[in-house]
C-alpha cells in the first residue's frame, strides 16, 4: 500500500514503525525539523519537513496515488482539513486521531475512521483501521490473539448462516470464536444454531489475530 503519514510524534511514529515493517511505502509529513530527520534516519520512508494543511505539500507526497491517508496531529482542524483534502482526492481510507470527542460528527460525516486520545497504543489502532478496514474496534491480547469488531456486509460469506454451517463450510479459521452479536442495539449471546445477519456487529476472538480470512467472511466478496 501507499500511505501518507501526517505527524511523526508519540502516535504518528508508532504508525510509522508499523507500516513500514510492512513494507508499505510509506511518505510522512513532519513540520518539525528535528523530528522530522529522525523519523528519516530511522524509517525506510520519504520524509517532507512541512506542513501538511497545504494542498501543495499534499500533491508533493503524491495524495493523488495514495491508499490511505492517516492523520496524528495534536490539532484536531488540521487533522480535519488533511482529512478533507484526502477526501478531495479520492484517497480511500482515511483515518484520523482526534483530540475533543465533540468534533467526531466532523470527522464521521467525512467517512473518516478515527481514534481518540493520541498516545502510543492508539498508533496500533490507526494502522490497524488501515490494514483492516473492516474492522472499527479491537484490543490485543496475549501470545498474539486478537478480540474485535466487524460488521456484516450484505454480500458477505457468511450473510445469513448459522455458526453451525459457518463451521461446517470452513469460513473461519479454527480457535475462532463469535463472542457477541449486537442485532438493531440488542446483544445476543451466540449459541451454534444463532445465524449472522447483515447489518450485525460481531465481536470475535481470533487466536492468531484478525486476519483476511476471517474479515472477508464478514465482508462483501
Amino acid at each position: 500500500m501507499y500511505i501518507i503519514i501526517v505527524g511523526a510524534g508519540r502516535t504518528g511514529s508508532k504508525v510509522i514503525e508499523l507500516a513500514t515493517q510492512d513494507d508499505n511505502e510509506v511518505v510522512v509529513i513532519e513540520r518539525d525539523q528535528e523530528l522530522a530527520e529522525e523519523v528519516s534516519a530511522t524509517y525506510d520512508c520519504m520524509v517532507i519537513n512541512a506542513d501538511a494543511a497545504s494542498k501543495e505539500i499534499m500533491l508533493e507526497a503524491g495524495v493523488q496515488e495514495a491508499d490511505a491517508l492517516i492523520s496524528t496531529t495534536e490539532n484536531d482542524s488540521v487533522n480535519l482539513m488533511i482529512s478533507m483534502l484526502g477526501k478531495q482526492y479520492g484517497v480511500e481510507t482515511l483515518v484520523s486521531s482526534i483530540n475533543d470527542p465533540q468534533h467526531m460528527e466532523l470527522f464521521g460525516d467525512l467517512g473518516v475512521n478515527i481514534v481518540e486520545s493520541p498516545h502510543e497504543l492508539n498508533g496500533q489502532y490507526l494502522y490497524r483501521a488501515v490494514q483492516r478496514p473492516a474492522i472499527r474496534d479491537f484490543m490485543q491480547v496475549g501470545g498474539g490473539g486478537e478480540i474485535f469488531e466487524v460488521t456484516v456486509e450484505e454480500g458477505a460469506p457468511l450473510a445469513g448462516l448459522s455458526l453451525i454451517d459457518a463451521d461446517s463450510e470452513g469460513l473461519l479459521p479454527q480457535e475462532t470464536v463469535i463472542v457477541a452479536i449486537v442485532r438493531d442495539g440488542e446483544l445476543h449471546i451466540p449459541r451454534g444454531e444463532s445465524d449472522i445477519q447483515v447489518g450485525d456487529t460481531v465481536t470475535i476472538f481470533a487466536k492468531d489475530g484478525a486476519s483476511d480470512r476471517i474479515t472477508s467472511a464478514f465482508t462483501r466478496t
